[in-house]
């Protein structure tokens, strides 16, 4: 059954000619009061209308056309997060974030240091309740408004994708999101002063695991996720 019909915009894109993981999750995770596990199958395309899908299940399938994009099962997320970091402590880690002096995807619109309209998330390193973390702060800006002056969702979600990668590895290599899994917890409120933690799960081989956390002016937990990342095989293997 046809739920309805999603576009990934331009200016939502990851690498350049697709969309944002998180983001495009998050357009799946407003079909669902439920927290979702999002499968990101192949690049989503910008620009073109998508259709989301109710398959058997309770699976929700993005479509275009005949090709899979994504799809998403409903998931129990069993994340504890830490307390939030103050938000001096996240200025002072995301000045020393180092995609502003190398970025694999520069116009990403969570993270790229080539974007004026973008979320503009600096995670940087810091350490926190003796755990390595990467932490930015972030203040959304009223692009982002639903109704009542609340952040959309899916920016919630996008906002806990590229921290992740940051997290996981110290260099510039190309990771994907494989998976993203992703529960929203509270609002946030437009211009609300919020801080974005992210943390290493481990990792093995090409894969790994990171956990990210969204924390209000208050220190409340907003939204949490749990995202897997894939390192593409080089062209030669």
């Amino acid at each position: 059954m046809n739920l309805g019909t999603v576009h990934v915009a331009s200016r939502f894109c990851g690498p350049a000619e697709s969309g944002n993981g998180g983001y495009v999750a998050g357009l799946l995770g407003a079909f669902s009061p439920e927290a979702l596990e999002v499968r990101l199958r192949l690049p989503t395309p910008l620009g073109v209308p998508l259709a989301v899908v109710a398959a058997e299940d309770g699976v929700l399938e993005l479509r275009d056309g005949e090709r899979l994009i994504a799809t998403a099962t409903p998931a129990a997320l069993e994340l504890e997060v830490p307390g939030a970091v103050p938000l001096a402590a996240a200025l002072e880690a995301a000045s020393v974030w180092r995609g502003a002096r190398e970025h694999v995807s520069p116009q990403c619109f969570v993270c790229g240091p080539g974007r004026s309209d973008g979320l503009g998330l600096t995670p940087g390193p810091l350490l926190h309740e003796g755990r390595a973390c990467v932490a930015t702060p972030w203040q959304p800006d009223a692009s982002l408004a639903g109704t009542r002056g609340r952040v959309r969702p899916e920016f919630l979600w996008a906002a806990l994708d590229c921290p992740g990668y940051f997290a996981v590895v110290s260099d510039s290599r190309t990771l994907l999101v494989g998976s993203f899994t992703c529960q929203v917890d509270d609002v946030l409120a437009v211009g609300e002063r919020c801080v974005v933690l992210a943390w290493s799960l481990g990792g093995k081989g090409r894969t790994f695991r990171a956990a990210t956390a969204l924390y209000g002016d208050d220190g409340r937990c907003v939204a949490r996720a749990v995202a897997l990342w894939i390192e593409p095989r080089a062209r030669s293997e």
